[in-house]
């Protein structure tokens, strides 16, 4: 009786054919890269801009921009390995190297020699470890609350980190024996409504439906377990001192409540690359392009459209 209730309860993995049915767009596409069926958008025309999207995430993150940048570019979007519709990488390699590796595949099987490469917190990080190793390919670089350059932990003190509400998260369960191999079988709702709460400023904008496409994404086929191998790999070696090497024009966006990764980050950004602009969003989260899209995309078009001063 008692595992005929936990089957039940059991969340199972979503086949992919599936979710292809309810989360493509006329525009999406797909391209073989290292063995992965990777799912990508590609709308707009003109000068190419390509947007990678955070851990847990998909391209859907930048539907607001998307639809705003299409008008004067080539917008490309990709689910990056481990993620959305491409699901778990071939080699179960989810380094920043082999993600480094991943874009320059993508971009060449693409044809494309420059672009604006734009990327929130892991999609930051790959944005520009990539641009430091491949300076001529990218022309502007954008970094929404990015990972990859935590400054020495401060003490939080000022009501721009405070929020109430339980800090649990998905990376801090995933990390405990046990329940993680439990949340390969139970992944509820109510923890991605939590962790989306935590990026989020603004709960009242955390729905129902984008709940529901979060929780979709979680349980395509294979997804957990990538999830849960990327958290498990032993962390590389620190590449923050690459950053002071990026010579790009760089605007560095961030969300003055960002509970994931600090605001402290943002300054120590804007404080490493040469050629920056910082721009702090208030009473926003760790997603400003998902959280606030026109607010954000707005900011992101007047940096593209002028030089630095």
């Amino acid at each position: 009786m008692i595992f005929l209730s936990l089957f039940f309860l059991a969340d199972f993995d979503i086949p992919v054919e599936e979710l292809k049915e309810k989360y493509t767009y006329s525009y999406s596409k797909f391209v073989e890269i290292d063995g992965m069926n990777v799912h990508y958008t590609d709308q707009g025309s003109g000068f190419p801009i390509i947007l990678l999207h955070g851990s847990g995430g998909s391209l859907h993150t930048w539907e607001g921009w998307a639809s705003e940048l299409k008008t004067n570019y080539r917008v490309i979007s990709i689910d990056l390995p481990a993620f959305g519709l491409t699901g778990p990488h071939t080699r179960g390699d989810y380094s920043i190297n082999s993600y480094t590796k991943f874009l320059y595949d993508f971009v060449n099987n693409l044809k494309l020699d420059s672009f604006h490469l734009a990327g929130n917190s892991l999609g930051g990080g790959i944005a520009w470890n990539f641009t430091s190793d491949y300076p001529e390919r990218v022309d502007k670089l954008l970094l929404l609350d990015a990972s990859g350059n935590r400054p020495k932990p401060k003490k939080q003190t000022t009501e721009n980190t405070k929020k109430k509400g339980s800090s649990f998260s998905v990376f801090r369960l995933a990390r405990i024996p046990v329940i993680n191999k439990l949340f390969l079988y139970f992944t509820p709702k109510s923890i991605i409504r939590n962790n989306l709460e935590q990026v989020y400023y603004d709960d009242r904008k955390v729905t129902d439906t984008l709940v529901e496409q979060y929780h979709d994404f979680a349980l395509r086929e294979g997804n957990r377990q990538a999830f849960m191998d990327r958290l498990i790999m032993t962390r590389g070696k620190d590449t923050s001192h690459k950053l002071k090497e990026i010579n790009n024009s760089t605007l560095i966006l961030w969300g003055e409540n960002d509970r994931w990764i600090s605001v402290n980050s943002a300054y120590k950004f804007n404080e490493d690359i040469p050629n920056s602009k910082l721009v702090i969003m208030k009473k926003t989260g760790h997603l400003p392009m998902e959280e606030k899209p026109e607010e954000s995309v707005k900011i992101a078009m007047d940096f593209l459209t002028e030089s630095l001063k």
